[in-house]
């Protein structure tokens, strides 16, 4: 399915929210849930948008963005007239039909092959990860270690084994932000 202009709008919201982020911007707290509340709305009316249910989201995605975009804009105001006009511009592309992100069509994947009676995870890394640092895990918690991609991992065990390993895969993520 091809891109959505609330789909651009989102993204582009995104990025500016990431830019001011960088930019030391103090961001009032429920912005972040707003944006993903944004996005998880327009999965859920992508599914199927002639459904007269999934209609009635799309007052709710468009009050959501722009209520981030008023507030974002704001704040990207008080940096310079040359830098909010800047995504001004891509916001208006964006509401017009303008692609510019690229989207990629991830659609949900069944996992076939899971142990009868296993639960499942499957976790991915920014960058791929070595899987001699996880034999030690795999082994002391009792789980069963898949890598699905160099950077996508599938754990399967218990589910009392997987989220003990879990807390300590957790180390491989702290890792990758601090890089």
């Amino acid at each position: 399915m091809t891109s959505l202009p609330v789909e651009q709008t989102w993204m582009v919201l995104v990025d500016l929210l990431t830019d001011l982020k960088k930019k030391d911007m103090e961001i009032p707290s429920g912005l972040n849930k707003d944006i993903q509340l944004a996005k998880t709305t327009i999965n859920f009316y992508k599914v199927n948008p002639t459904d007269p249910e999934r209609m009635k989201e799309i007052k709710r995605i468009n009050d959501l963005l722009n209520s981030v975009q008023d507030t974002l804009l704001t704040l990207a105001d008080t940096i310079s007239d040359d830098y909010v006009e800047g995504w001004v511009e891509k916001l208006q592309k964006a509401a017009m039909g303008d692609q510019i992100y690229d989207i990629p069509d991830k659609k949900p994947r069944f996992v076939a092959g899971a142990p009868s009676g296993f639960s499942m995870v499957r976790l991915t890394f920014k960058k791929p990860i070595s899987e001699e640092r996880l034999v030690d895990i795999a082994e002391y918690h009792n789980i069963i270690l898949e890598f699905e991609e160099d950077n996508v991992l599938m754990i399967y065990g218990s589910k009392e084994n997987i989220q003990k390993s879990l807390k300590e895969l957790s180390s491989f993520f702290n890792e990758q932000l601090l890089e």
